[in-house]
């Protein structure tokens, strides 16, 4: 509570503004002021909580003008009325905690803990209408206007706290994905990695330094055991793999922010001499499309990542030339033999010339003209090769579409040997990461093709189909251009008959293409829900979450609804309710919920499967968002009639 000190003369309650020691009432008000002024600097919120953290100091702000009328009102303040203004400072510290963390804090942490930082903000919004319930307005002496303003704040705030979750499920899939898939090396998973850093917004050097460094403070905070940290470090190690941020794991030593290592390093090393990205001398510079200098081990590993933008500017780059830099080469010799200062060695695999570069187009160029070849065995080779060289290598797969390579692996697809439809569809798999590969890919019409291999080809072949229309759905036209060519059906055929890593892979598909409200439709008439029902049921296949997310985003279709009503489905969310792991939990609330806020007879049937006590004990003890959703239930139910 804020301590504020009552000196001066008091007439009974009152307080005058007018002695010695007084001032404590404008003092006050004054913080006030300065601490919402001061949530106003914040700029930077994390992507996941950014519209919530901006709508917050927007209404913040309405408290301004009672503040400002506050402070120009020349009379006597109530003891009553200064301790009520006390309790709206400590609000709104309490506020300013919560924007300060999700300004500064982990973006990956922050996604991953996103329900417990909704958790603040509804008690953010219980203080406030707590302190606004209690203000004495008459006692402040305010205007009917500014209480009018005030009140129009506080019933703002009553409906933020009553409003509906708005969780992107996408993002929360795609972090389950990841996290379900740690022994599935292929890169249909980078794929998804790559969606989530976009999201996330940590997809430049710049940026995962700025996490690194605030997970290093999170780890310093917290400790290493605290609940998702491992996760985040986790995925952060992932995206910088993928951008090529060759740096040592957060967990091994002191991470020095971007500034305070380019200030340590340029106190010995002139500072023209450093490469921007690693911040050392630079032993081979270059210039790229920009006119920007960089060491090329370091820009080559950054292109060679599917980035196209100059990594300081930030401006997408006109072409991926590299210039040498001699007169800059020439100046840091010299300086290095006046300093007596020796140059590390070079990196032997990147950036000692174009050589090795003009060698890999030479290969690829006759690989994909060995695709067209009259022979198998040659046809074989040449798919197996282009397969192994877009697996690793991100700018292998732009050479590889800029060679011409995919129109002529697109006709492979329908070549009557399962062995080269195998390798070729993955081959097209791997090459599907790159975006623009993605929509040539979709434009040579190779979806009917990889629709047929998956309906028709071996177990890997169906597997890496079903993987191919993930990857390819990943943009919308293509979404739609899969659910009209009826891939959907073979999907949700795979799902029922297919390998474990074949359920997944189409289980990830199919949650992919249902973020289109048509697919939804399609995907039910396709007999979805069985399958969906069957993995609820075997618990041995451990894909209870991915069913229960995919049935979340049916559940929102109202013929999905009324499919789901004619199955006994809703005894097996109330079974997951009562003995599911705390995940299984929370996602089989999220659906009953999405259920009966649509149709209350879901409700009154999960009543009768005694699902009240399992909400109860939820509501105690379950995950941030488990919480939420029984609590939500059991209000929705206590409008029914037939409560227990």
């Amino acid at each position: 509570m804020v301590n504020i000190a009552m000196e001066g003369e008091e007439t009974g309650n009152m307080v005058s503004s007018k002695k010695g020691g007084d001032g404590d009432e404008k003092d006050l008000v004054g913080e006030l002021m300065g601490l919402i002024e001061s949530l106003g600097s914040y700029s930077g919120f994390r992507k996941t909580q950014r519209k919530e953290c901006f709508n917050l100091v927007r209404r913040l702000k309405l408290l301004i003008p009672l503040l400002e009328e506050i402070k120009e009102i020349d009379s006597l303040v109530s003891s009553k009325a200064l301790s009520g203004l006390g309790s709206l400072k400590k609000a709104l510290q309490f506020a300013k905690k919560l924007l300060k963390d999700c300004n500064y804090g982990s973006k990956i942490y922050l996604a991953l803990e996103s329900e417990a930082v909704m958790g603040r903000f509804q008690a953010v919004y219980d203080k406030l209408n707590q302190v606004l319930d209690e203000m004495p307005y008459n006692e402040l002496g305010i205007s009917v206007e500014v209480k009018e303003q005030v009140e129009l704040m506080h019933k703002q705030l009553k409906r933020a706290k009553r409003r509906t979750d708005t969780q992107d499920i996408e993002l929360a899939m795609d972090l389950m994905v990841v996290f379900s898939k740690k022994n599935d090396d292929r890169n249909a998973d980078h794929a998804i990695l790559q969606r989530l850093a976009s999201k996330l917004e940590l997809h430049t050097i710049a940026d995962l330094k700025e996490e690194t460094v605030a997970v290093q403070k999170l780890v310093k905070r917290r400790g290493q055991n605290a609940e998702n940290l491992q996760q985040t470090k986790d995925l952060l190690d992932k995206f910088k793999e993928i951008a090529g941020f060759d740096e040592d794991s957060i967990l091994d030593g002191p991470v020095l922010s971007h500034k305070t290592l380019q200030r340590c390093q340029s106190s010995l090393i002139p500072h023209e001499f450093l490469c921007p990205i690693t911040l050392e001398i630079m032993t081979d510079p270059v210039i790229v499309a920009s006119g920007q200098t960089y060491e090329r081990a370091s820009i080559q590993k950054w292109l060679f990542s599917n980035h196209r933008t100059c990594p300081k500017t930030g401006k997408p780059l006109e072409h991926l030339s590299l210039a040498p830099n001699f007169a800059l080469k020439n100046l840091i010799r010299q300086w290095c033999e006046n300093n007596h200062f020796e140059l590390p060695m070079k990196d032997p695999f990147l950036g000692s010339s174009d050589g090795c570069y003009a060698e890999i187009i030479e290969e690829i160029s006759c690989l994909v003209e060995n695709i067209s070849s009259h022979q198998l065995d040659v046809q074989m080779e040449a798919v197996m090769q282009i397969r192994m060289l877009s697996k690793e290598n991100p700018e292998n797969r732009i050479l590889i579409a800029k060679s011409g390579g995919i129109p002529p692996l697109i006709k492979l697809l329908s070549y009557p040997d399962s062995k080269i439809q195998e390798h070729t569809v993955t081959a097209l798999l791997n090459l599907s990461i790159d975006e623009t590969n993605k929509r040539i890919i979709a434009r040579e019409g190779a979806i009917p093709a990889i629709i047929d291999i998956l309906k028709n080809g071996t177990d890997e072949g169906r597997e890496n189909s079903a993987a191919t229309l993930f990857s390819l759905s990943m943009l919308d036209e293509n979404k739609e251009l899969v659910g009209t060519l009826n891939g959907i059906p073979s999907l949700v055929e795979l799902l029922w008959n297919g390998t474990i890593r074949g359920r997944k892979d189409a289980a990830t598909a199919l949650f992919n293409l249902s973020l289109n409200q048509a697919n939804k439709s399609r995907a039910i008439k396709a007999g979805i829900i069985p399958p969906l029902l069957y993995l609820l049921q075997d618990k041995n296949l451990g894909m209870v979450d991915e069913a229960l997310s995919i049935l979340l985003l049916i559940a929102s279709h109202p013929e999905g609804r009324n499919e789901i009503g004619r199955l006994s489905f809703i005894e097996t969310l109330v079974e997951i309710l009562r003995c599911g792991t705390p995940k299984n939990k929370e996602c089989a609330a999220s659906v009953l919920l999405e259920l009966g806020l649509n149709n209350s007879s879901f409700i009154l049937a999960a009543l009768q499967f005694g699902v009240y006590e399992h909400l109860v004990e939820l509501a105690r003890c379950g995950t941030n968002r488990a919480q939420r959703k029984a609590n939500s239930l059991l209000q929705h139910m206590s409008k029914c009639e037939h409560i227990p």
